[in-house]
């Protein structure tokens, strides 16, 4: 590109271009366009910022139709209303307030797919969550999860959740008001530059309900598939996407 080309291109066009020479697309962006375009899905916690760039997973401005379930109309991330924009040249799609491990109001084999980014570390209880994500989408239908990789975020001085650690949160029917990692937590965010006081760290962490901030649990490639296959899904991809992201694609049975 030349110079007197370059200094005509707009500031944000040239940040989308660098990081997809610097990151790439990733592997699996063809496989995910094809099985939503056109398709009826629903988000989960959305609308997320890697669904729509382009060095991401853009799928926005290809799927057919696509609701939104959060489990408040004003969180940390955004202020929702019971319309769902996710994409400006798009009808807009339907939000449910309800927790994301608990879509009563959803009929089951409702969705084509599912997409969800960085929304499953903060739910208490993963699998609950998964088990009714499964049951919202067709058999044979597929999701897109993003996931925070732990050694590129300010969970670096944790280590990864065990999966039976998260399938005895399962069997226990833990709650979304569960605190079990606050001090594993506090203990390793504490020692971040410019942390909070101890004792305003603290506060915020045990007010999580109200927020929902917590990662409760920690994630890389090997115990996202692995979660992935112990909830009985097939995992066609997973792939670290710079900065942080590990990108799973599967499908339902």
């Amino acid at each position: 590109m030349k110079m007197g080309v370059l200094s005509k291109v707009s500031p944000r066009r040239l940040i989308t271009v660098t990081k997809l020479l610097t990151y790439g697309r990733p592997r699996c962006l063809k496989l995910v366009r094809e099985v939503v375009t056109a398709k009826k899905g629903i988000e989960i916690g959305g609308p997320s910022a890697v669904f729509r760039r382009k060095f991401n997973l853009p799928v926005y401005d290809c799927v057919g139709t696509l609701d939104n379930c959060d489990f408040s109309q004003n969180t940390t991330w955004s202020n929702h209303t019971p319309d769902f924009v996710f994409n400006k040249a798009k009808p807009s799609g339907r939000t449910y307030f309800c927790e994301g491990s608990d879509l009563k109001p959803v009929a089951d084999h409702t969705y084509d797919f599912l997409l969800s980014s960085h929304n499953l570390e903060h739910l208490a209880n993963p699998f609950k969550g998964l088990r009714e994500w499964q049951r919202v989408v067709v058999p044979g239908g597929y999701l897109a999860v993003v996931l925070p990789h732990y050694a590129h975020t300010p969970d670096r001085r944790r280590k990864p959740t065990s999966v039976d650690h998260m399938l005895e949160d399962f069997r226990n029917n833990v709650g979304e008001d569960d605190l079990t990692h606050v001090d594993e937590i506090l203990e390793a965010y504490l020692l971040q530059p410019g942390s909070r006081p101890y004792e305003e760290m603290r506060a915020r962490l045990l007010n999580n309900y109200s927020h929902r901030m917590i990662h409760h649990h920690v994630f890389d490639e090997a115990n996202s598939r692995e979660m992935f296959e112990a909830a009985g899904f097939k995992v066609l991809s997973v792939e670290m996407q710079p900065p942080f992201h590990i990108i799973s694609i599967m499908q339902l049975p």
